[in-house]
């Protein structure tokens, strides 16, 4: 007999790309599919890992790079993880203290540099007022897009871990106050920390997700594989109803009301207007979708390069069955069996596309030796 249920509990940290999952039972495409969505708020990426792992959610909100860290048996709690669609794209950026900003400024950057400016001008004021002391920069988790992002972003100025920079990893709503305190330099999270940052006098933004990778992918709805294998007819139901929310979010006409609904004490309990910057289009990382430009597709290229990034810092070695096991934590067929036909032409069960950043060194999963091997050493 199927254990089955459509009750489904799921956890989330206080993010715009929670959006999907809260969108989904607000507006009621959960209860459309016939799902009772319960949604727990957390404070940690790792207290969403671990209550994934011991069955308290059924799914979750889930950094994708924590997905896969799980199946390639990472500690601390290895668990094959599956993620059958993507919480959008984008809205990440990198926020740096007052005091940095004005180091940066005298070095001749200014407001809406690229990323690559940006980070030659780090490099700079590192050598030039910050020689005697490393910088510090936050992540809101190790394995996280935003730590894999800072990682490459600083590489490419030069600027390694272990060497020119520490690295701390803060809860995302928590970053504002580190900053703040003088704990940490700069940092990169999600929005609304970056705005809520800025708004509070906390720091400024000085390069965003999408400015070091266009549309990069973040987040996905994390569960556990053999939960997922017992129970299809929920995880299809749920890929239904959060790809439905996230064609709501994207449609401009509902952005006043996103940000209404986002803001409300359950959600992310803070002010509209720290909301609207990163939902609008005004900062530029918040020009990727939910759903809009195949943003909600878990595509495997995606997980491969996280795991690529992986094994560049010294965290896996990549055998040909660790890129498959990467690979498999993502689910585009069962995206397109839960959507239809018109979403398989994008959902093909193979290894993906190139990716590029923005220092234009292509990634192709095919070719994981000769890509790791271009990399300049610290």
């Amino acid at each position: 007999m199927s254990t089955e249920t459509l009750h489904i509990t799921a956890g989330f940290i206080p993010l715009l790309d929670a959006a999907m999952l809260i969108v989904a039972r607000e507006k009621g495409f959960a209860a459309d599919q016939a799902i009772d969505l319960e949604l727990v708020r957390e404070t940690s990426w790792a207290s969403i890992r671990d209550r994934v792992v011991i069955g308290h959610f059924d799914a979750a909100h889930m950094l994708a790079p924590m997905a896969i860290a799980g199946s390639l048996a990472l500690p601390p709690l290895p668990m094959p993880f599956v993620a059958p669609i993507a919480l959008g794209t984008g809205r990440n950026a990198i926020t740096v203290s007052n005091d940095l900003w004005q180091l940066l400024a005298d070095t001749g950057l200014e407001d809406g540099a690229d990323a690559a400016s940006a980070v030659k001008a780090l490099a700079k004021a590192k050598q030039a007022a910050m020689a005697d002391r490393p910088l510090v920069f936050a992540a809101v988790h190790t394995y996280s897009a935003h730590a894999y992002l800072l990682r490459y972003w600083l590489a490419e100025g030069g600027l390694f871990e272990g060497r020119d920079v520490r690295f701390e990893f803060v809860p995302p709503p928590f970053m504002g106050d580190a900053l703040a305190s003088g704990a940490i330099d700069g940092c990169c999270v999600g929005e609304p920390w970056n705005t809520a940052a800025v708004a509070n006098g906390h720091g400024r933004v000085l390069t965003t997700g999408d400015q070091i990778w266009a549309g990069g992918p973040d987040k996905v709805l994390g569960m556990r594989e053999d939960w997922a294998s017992k129970n299809p007819r929920s995880v299809h139901s749920l890929v239904r109803a959060l790809q439905a929310a996230a064609l709501w979010a994207d449609d401009p006409q509902n952005t006043q009301e996103l940000a209404e609904i986002l803001s409300g004490p359950a959600y992310l309990d803070t002010s509209v207007n720290w909301l609207l910057p990163g939902l609008s289009g005004e900062m530029s990382c918040s020009k990727s979708g939910f759903a809009r430009g195949g943003a909600s597709l878990p595509d495997r290229s995606h997980a491969i390069w996280f795991a690529a990034q992986m094994a560049r810092w010294g965290e896996v070695e990549l055998s040909a069955s660790m890129v498959d096991a990467a690979a498999a934590t993502y689910q585009p067929d069962v995206f397109a069996e839960a959507l239809g036909d018109e979403h398989r032409a994008g959902a093909a069960d193979e290894k993906g596309a190139t990716c590029q950043l923005f220092d234009a060194r292509e990634f192709n999963p095919e070719q994981l030796d000769d890509y790791l091997a271009a990399f300049q050493k610290p």
